[in-house]
């Protein structure tokens, strides 16, 4: 299988400007044969803005930026892509966009056949995986269905927060809610990306990068932690 991913929790840390706790990893990942760069900026109402935005921060980084949203054809767009990301925002806002443009099919063809980059953060990582039954969001849109590309066969949490023990909120906890998704059956393994986290997917490896661990909630087995650098390969064939 072709397929190299980057899924970024958050394309803004806490002290640092858009993109700026991974930058060095989009460059590694896109590399230098990667000249231009389709935007998705379907999670946000302001397209236009969301683009200026990713387009600066791609162009210090080397990278020209074309939108999907400026073209004619999407579709067209994306088959011609020489690389894909997919911006944060409103996860069911995003899903419903991809499927009213008919891009999850041709998005996936191109992640997995042809071997194009896809890179997405927040949102963009939620609609790269199985589904996005474990986003953070309001539906705030009604997308036709909740399955989502499927360039991996499991879920992500991205934001992933832990309780604060010193909180007087008594909503569910992060983790509270993923257990509850896997109260359902034949539920996906759930990973949990803290901001600062991302998972390079290459082929059939996947790796955690950043600067914060992540935690993987799997249906029936207790929550585990892993820490920057490790494999976690293990999800792309064993899903459950």
């Amino acid at each position: 299988m072709k397929r190299r991913l980057l899924l970024v929790s958050n394309s803004t840390l806490h002290g640092g400007g858009y993109l700026e706790h991974c930058q060095q990893q989009i460059s590694d990942f896109f590399g230098k044969q990667v000249k231009r760069v389709l935007f998705v900026p379907y999670a946000l109402h302001n397209r236009d803005s969301y683009t200026q935005t990713a387009r600066d921060k791609l162009k210090t980084l080397g990278y020209e930026v074309d939108s999907v949203h400026e073209a004619a054809d999407p579709v067209e767009a994306v088959r011609k892509a020489e690389g894909i990301f997919i911006g944060g925002g409103n996860t069911f806002r995003l899903l419903k966009a991809l499927y009213d443009h008919n891009l999850v099919a041709e998005i996936k063809k191109r992640v997995l056949q042809d071997g194009v980059p896809y890179m997405g953060s927040s949102a963009g990582s939620n609609v790269a995986t199985i589904s996005i039954n474990t986003t953070n969001d309001m539906p705030i849109v009604y997308p036709p269905s909740f399955s989502a590309i499927g360039l991996v066969p499991f879920n992500i949490n991205p934001h992933y927060l832990d309780p604060d023990p010193d909180s007087r909120h008594m909503g569910e906890t992060r983790e509270q809610r993923i257990v509850q998704y896997h109260e359902e059956l034949d539920t996906s393994s759930v990973l949990g990306l803290r901001e600062g986290s991302m998972l390079l997917v290459e082929g059939n490896k996947a790796t955690l990068l950043g600067s914060t661990k992540a935690r993987l909630f799997q249906r029936g087995k207790p929550a585990t932690e892993h820490d920057p650098g490790c494999d976690l390969s293990f999800l792309l064939t064993d899903a459950q």
